[in-house]
């Protein structure tokens, strides 16, 4: 049986993750560049700022999200920039207090809502459990970017759990992001943790499946690795497929990555 785990507990551990990794650098750390073509460190602390800020917003304060969507520039790009503007226009030390601060909002805003509830999102509306979820693919991917961009080892823990469940739960994205068809059936996703524990997502009669480490799965769902740099294993077509076009995201695919730009994953 897998394992039960406290999304939100989990959520604040791995901010506080990602936070080992930036707190100690000096200026030029914070400008070292990631894999993310054009983004910097700073970037991707920025970028987490503001989709949390955008978290709790929908969490504390529904109708004012809808109403901030719709002031929002069409253009998907342009919409990320603009949201992560004020937070660059902050010096290294700002921005560090305004994610910590920002973090501590986002968390008591989720803790607050009734087990249950929807919240509005960027498409339509989801329970708390996944927006935390969501939230746990960011840190996991652009905390990926960071570690990557200053050269640090990543210790993965169990806390992958929630991503893999939300890969599992949004493995439409690749298609619809690329404006192909999605196949009629989804995916098993038979994982394996950490920790070594079986964990089984997805439909459990499909005919085809995902296998392999849980944490290389969440790797190629960020795009963070290329799938021949993961030891994942597509049975059948559609899953051989999926591993060209996963992405747990919303919004374009972006390049990802190329293969062995990265030595494979230590589990």
């Amino acid at each position: 049986m897998r394992q039960q785990r406290d999304v939100l507990a989990d959520l604040s551990e791995e901010g506080f993750a990602v936070d080992e990794l930036v707190a100690g650098l000096n200026s030029e750390g914070w400008a070292t560049p990631t894999p993310a073509e054009g983004w910097t460190v700073r970037h991707q602390l920025a970028h987490l700022t503001m989709v949390f800020g955008l978290a709790e917003r929908a969490a504390a304060d529904p109708a004012g999200f809808d109403a901030f969507l719709k002031e929002l520039p069409p253009s998907f790009a342009e919409a990320v920039d603009a949201g992560m503007k004020p937070h660059l226009a902050k010096e290294p030390g700002r921005l560090l207090d305004g994610w910590r601060t920002q973090r501590a909002a986002t968390e008591r805003a989720l803790f607050a809502i009734p087990p249950g509830q929807v919240v509005p999102w960027l498409v339509r509306p989801i329970p708390a459990k996944v927006l935390a979820q969501a939230g746990m693919t960011e840190l996991f991917g652009h905390g990926q970017d960071i570690a990557d961009g200053l050269g640090v080892g990543r210790t993965y823990t169990d806390r992958v759990l929630h991503v893999a469940e939300f890969t599992a739960l949004t493995w439409e994205f690749g298609y619809q992001a690329r404006g192909i068809a999605v196949p009629g059936q989804g995916f098993r996703f038979e994982l394996t943790a950490p920790s070594g524990e079986p964990w089984r997502f997805g439909d459990p009669q499909a005919e085809q499946c995902v296998s392999g480490p849980a944490v290389d799965l969440c790797l190629l769902a960020t795009r963070r690795r290329h799938r021949g740099d993961l030891a994942l294993v597509a049975s059948g077509p559609d899953a051989d497929r999926w591993l060209d076009i996963a992405q747990a995201y919303r919004g374009p695919a972006g390049t990802g990555r190329r293969p062995g730009q990265f030595a494979a994953p230590a589990h």
